[in-house]
């Protein structure tokens, strides 16, 4: 069997050509798009805002590890009004300073912070899946816009041509060649031609418009892209095998269920004893009582050995198990569906490959016979509905060429977004690669600090 790459190439090499835009250097392709959609759109950047709110959950967890200070100030200041003798005002003071460290939790800290950090990683593959679905969305968004052109322009053509026919019919007619009936069925075909024109004029605009909102900048000079060819796959079996292995949704669905199994450790650490050591430093101020100033410190170490807590502490327990259960299941589900994906992409492609090679031989054969038919009519074997019947195919050949070659690119990006290898590096595309890591390296060790790493 002829390999997908080899069959996308032949078919980029011998593609019609469409609507050009005036000047060429202000063409887009499709790579550009998909770079553009990459770094302007919306909810990919509200995706990556996310994941750096996710990245503080590692300090924050880490935070048990750490030493809690805080000091206090009290003032009281008291009046003693005697019969025989002035009143007395009476003030005391207080100041101090306490901190607290946990020695041991039950490894509730460690695997709290092991679970944040799986779940980093689970939501990294997350922004990755987003990433390749706003590409992909990108790439769809382009073969749609010249897919709709190609129609405008097909059915501008259909209706100059049926121009022509109703002319040629109405000159038959004033000679006295042709019949009525020949006109009121080219007027009818040209009101027709009329509306599908209208149509397919609104329905570029639509497409143009989701352009807008997915690439965030206005469509100029699309042309008709051609299939993917790079990181393609040689066999539908590689292809499944590489989306088994590198789609992010399995990937963040397995991290998952990392995260989940530390959070059922640290529940079970509730049930364990607990280690406290607590220093304070007191300063005592004041002329009350003997009036003497003096300060104490002390050093507190505090063993808790849970016995028994309501109850909750078992419930969560299990609860935590069930979550454990559920996201291994839901690994499975990520397999199943991308595996479903891989498969209905690959066919998806190979039935627009054939589809093309099938429609331009059918326009081929459709303007032989469209040609003939004019022939014919012109010496009175044919009428003119034969005529418009002939137009009628090859406009139909023709529209059928321009979706399925829409269908191919489509197919062709939403196989590589299925294996996990539609991204910047695979595809090569001009813009700065987002670096998660990045970000969470700079925040993970954090003892303090109000600002983000960008400065708000």
């Amino acid at each position: 069997m002829v390999s997908i790459v080899r069959k996308a190439a032949l078919w980029a090499a011998v593609s019609t050509s469409v609507l050009l835009a005036p000047h060429a250097a202000l063409a887009e392709t499709i790579f550009g798009a998909m770079a553009k959609a990459y770094a302007n759109n919306p909810d990919l950047n509200a995706a990556r805002a996310g994941l750096r709110a996710t990245d503080e959950g590692v300090p924050i967890a880490k935070s048990g590890f750490r030493p809690q200070i805080s000091a206090s100030a009290t003032g009281t200041l008291t009046r003693l009004d005697q019969e025989k003798s002035r009143a007395q005002d009476l003030h005391a003071g207080q100041v101090g300073i306490s901190i607290t460290q946990m020695i041991f939790d039950g490894f509730q800290t460690l695997n709290n912070v092991r679970a944040a950090e799986a779940e980093v990683f689970s939501s990294r593959e997350t922004l990755k899946a987003n990433e390749i679905q706003i590409l992909l969305s990108a790439a769809q968004s382009y073969a749609n816009i010249a897919r709709d052109q190609q129609i405008v322009s097909i059915r501008r053509q259909n209706l100059a041509f049926l121009r022509e026919q109703l002319n040629a019919a109405q000159a038959r007619l004033d000679v006295g060649e042709g019949t009525r009936t020949d006109v009121s069925q080219a007027q009818a075909e040209l009101a027709n031609a009329q509306s599908l024109l209208v149509a397919a004029v609104a329905q570029l605009k639509q497409s143009e418009a989701v352009y807008v909102q997915i690439v965030g900048a206005a469509p100029t000079g699309i042309r008709q892209p051609g299939p993917a060819t790079k990181a393609m796959p040689r066999s539908l079996d590689q292809a499944v095998a590489t989306g088994l292995r590198e789609n992010p949704q399995i990937l963040a669905a397995q991290y998952a269920v990392d995260s989940a199994g530390y959070q059922v450790k640290s529940a079970e650490g509730t049930m364990l004893p607990g280690v406290v050591l607590q220093g304070a430093v007191t300063r005592n101020t004041g002329n009350a009582g003997q009036g003497l100033d003096d300060t104490t410190a002390s050093v507190t170490a505090r063993l808790e050995v849970p016995i028994y807590q309501g109850g909750a502490e078992y419930g969560q327990i299990r609860q935590a198990k069930e979550i454990l259960g559920q996201q291994r299941i839901l690994v499975d589900s990520a397999r199943a569906s991308v595996q479903q994906t891989v498969v209905s992409a690959h066919a998806q492609l190979e039935s627009a490959l054939a589809r093309i090679r099938a429609s331009r031989s059918q326009i081929s054969a459709a303007n032989l016979a469209l040609e003939g038919v004019i022939e014919e009519r012109k010496v009175g074997q044919r009428t003119t509905l034969d005529v418009l019947d002939a137009q009628q195919d090859v406009l139909d050949a023709q529209e059928s060429l321009a979706g399925a070659q829409r269908d191919a690119v489509v197919a062709s990006y939403a196989l590589l977004a299925a294996m996990g290898h539609l991204t910047v590096r695979s595809q090569g595309l001009q813009v700065a690669e987002y670096r998660a890591e990045e970000h969470y390296e700079a925040v993970k060790d954090k003892w303090f600090g109000l600002r983000t790493v960008d400065g708000r």
